[in-house]
């Protein structure tokens, strides 16, 4: 009999073990409307900081950066990196007028590369359309163009001013390949009045 109990008591106590090793289920608290907002703000920002170090040490194109926002929320932003192209072949288009000589440099779909231009580079009144501003003009232009090894060249040329053949001169004499000529100068048929001659 005494055995018996001693074995009954064993169990008990082993039953209250289990009972004890059992967590407790959490009470539920009832959360305001502010404190769940609150909660789940934290969280996306938790988040938000986890996918910015992962694209930090993959070194992705795009990475987002978090920032507080007036409201006090977070905002994601994407910061795209500067991925430098290659451009072999391009396009020239000088416009050189009475008053000014203008050259841009772009690829073949026109996208632009480098601008520059006689009055960019502070010529003044009648020496911004010289030759000297055009060829100055020329090597602003090719220095800025330098990062992309532009080599071929299609030129397009509009106007009648005296800086047009010295942009010319002074890219090939840059290293460029020139292919292709092209005058793009309109010119009337006969159609409105002309204005009258300029005295010089």
């Amino acid at each position: 009999m005494a055995e018996e109990k001693q074995a009954k008591d064993s169990l008990k106590e082993e039953d209250k073990k289990e009972v004890l090793k059992t967590p407790t289920p959490p009470k539920e608290v009832a959360l305001t409307t502010a404190e769940f907002e609150k909660q789940r703000e934290e969280e996306e920002a938790k988040e938000a900081i986890k996918e910015f170090k992962k694209e930090e040490a993959t070194n992705a194109p795009t990475r987002t950066t978090v920032s507080k926002n007036t409201s006090g929320k977070f905002v994601q932003k994407l910061k795209k990196r500067k991925i430098r192209r290659q451009v072999q072949r391009g396009q020239a288009y000088i416009k050189a007028t009475y008053n000014n000589t203008m050259i841009t440099l772009s690829d073949l779909h026109g996208n632009v590369l480098a601008w520059s231009s006689s009055g960019y580079l502070g010529f003044k009144g009648a020496k911004k359309a010289t030759t000297y501003a055009a060829s100055q003009v020329v090597n602003d232009v090719t220095e800025k163009v330098q990062k992309y090894g532009l080599k071929d060249l299609d030129i397009y040329v509009k106007g009648v001013g005296s800086g047009r053949e010295s942009a010319i001169r002074t890219l090939a004499q840059k290293g460029f390949n020139l292919n292709m000529i092209k005058d793009r100068t309109p010119i009337p048929h006969n159609g409105c009045r002309s204005r009258k001659p300029r005295r010089v």
